[in-house]
């Protein structure tokens, strides 16, 4: 249990860092990303305005009149287009080129190749027919940003190299990525370490609890064994009556929870001692079944069983035997009157499957998590005459675990029960 809180906890920060993390680094791509496609789309408005080529003087938009509105954000827009647009280097340092097409026949009309030397005009031709296949007036082809507009008789796409800020681009998120999984790596190193010391009181009470149970387990059953042989010298002096019998009941009744609460601490000890053998689980299941038949008549409820046959299972017989008697049991004493209680046994893909069913007067969805807690009982069983007292589901999935399996309850209609074990074959 210590270790599967400790690996919970590992987990929930791993997680939580992973989250972190990616959104982190998320922001930073879509900032930088959009950084380049904005600053883009601006100096390709300012070359569709004049024709494919800059104008002699670039002038700054007016305030509030930017060249690609949707590109702009209010005033930091405006800034951030002011500030290309005046830089006396942007023509020199922008490489771009055009292509011309016939809006009437589609033919080619002219190709403008002279502000970049890495594209010729047959690739720039190449280019332009990619652009006019996906249909769309903006985006990009490999690291070019492309800008379709048309004029009267002419449509002319012009592509900016934006070779140089892609790369910085994929420079920015590999870093990141490297940087955020060797930080993961590190965390996790950490957690591993240190995970320790923070489970470690938590280890300590869990221990000091279980030790107290087993303890004062062993102390009790010594004054139980006292007071019942007393109460029997009692019963032999001066006859039975309704005290002497009420006190054996409450000492059996005390003996009974003691001896279970003794039994599931060992259970969860670090290495509980448990034979794992090969046994017919089959034949383990229809002997329990058949033990509770009477039982099941008496009480005038209707017991029945489906049992696959020849299924074996490595584990330890005498634990699997009181798993079923506990599962029945539990069955038995909750389920309505004249109910129904289905065993059900069964091999599919690997595991095998064991649930038991009842119908119930009252079984509330909210209750189903809390059933294999110790002393857990819904509020419709706690009455004398079921004579539980909360530990047997506790013990079922205390053996469950032991053999790694899973166990779980769940009801359709909250009027029944079922109790699902699922344990590797």
């Amino acid at each position: 249990m210590i270790n599967n809180l400790r690996l919970k906890l590992i987990g929930a920060t791993m997680l939580s860092l992973i989250i972190v993390l990616s959104v982190v680094v998320g922001v930073i791509a879509y900032s930088t990303y959009r950084g380049i496609v904005d600053d883009a789309d601006i100096v390709l408005m300012l070359l569709a305005d004049n024709g494919g080529s800059f104008p002699d003087k670039v002038e700054s938009p007016p305030d509030g009149d930017g060249i690609d509105p949707s590109d702009g954000n209010g005033d930091g827009g405006n800034r951030r287009q002011n500030t290309i647009l005046q830089s006396p280097e942007l023509e020199y340092e922008t490489r771009y080129f055009t292509v011309t097409f016939n809006n009437r026949s589609g033919n080619l009309v002219s190709v403008n190749t002279g502000k970049i030397a890495a594209v010729d005009s047959s690739a720039a031709v190449e280019y332009a027919e990619k652009v006019l296949a996906k249909s769309s007036t903006k985006g990009f082809v490999d690291d070019y940003r492309y800008l379709v507009y048309d004029g009267e008789t002419e449509k002319t796409i012009v592509f900016l190299d934006c070779a140089r800020n892609m790369s910085t681009f994929r420079t920015v998120i590999t870093a990141s990525l490297g940087i955020s999984a060797t930080g993961l790596v590190m965390v996790l190193i950490l957690l591993i370490f240190l995970s320790g010391r923070i489970v470690k009181p938590f280890w300590e009470n869990y221990e000091k609890q279980r030790r107290f149970i087993t303890d004062a387990g062993h102390d009790l059953k010594t004054p139980l064994t006292v007071i019942g042989a007393d109460a029997e010298v009692l019963e032999m002096d001066i006859g039975e009556n309704e005290w002497i019998t009420d006190i054996r009941n409450q000492v059996t009744r005390l003996t009974d929870m003691t001896n279970s609460l003794i039994m599931l601490s060992k259970m969860e000890e670090p290495e509980p001692q448990y034979q794992m053998i090969d046994f017919p689980l089959s034949d383990i299941v229809e002997e329990v079944l058949d033990q509770y038949r009477s039982l099941a008549k008496t009480h005038e409820k209707n017991l029945s069983g489906s049992i696959q046959p020849m299924i074996s299972l490595n584990g330890d017989e005498k634990s699997i035997r009181r798993l079923l008697g506990v599962l029945l049991d539990n069955a038995m004493k909750y389920s309505d009157e004249h109910g129904t209680i289905t065993l059900t046994l069964e091999q599919q893909r690997g595991t095998i499957r064991l649930s038991v069913f009842n119908t119930c007067p009252y079984m509330p969805k909210e209750s189903l998590p809390h059933l294999f807690d110790r002393f857990y009982r819904t509020d419709e069983s706690r009455n004398s005459q079921t004579g539980g007292y909360g530990l047997g589901l506790s013990i079922a999935a205390a053996i469950v675990t032991a053999h790694k399996g899973k166990i779980s309850a769940s009801t359709t209609d909250e009027k029944s029960l079922l109790i699902t074990v699922t344990l590797p074959s």
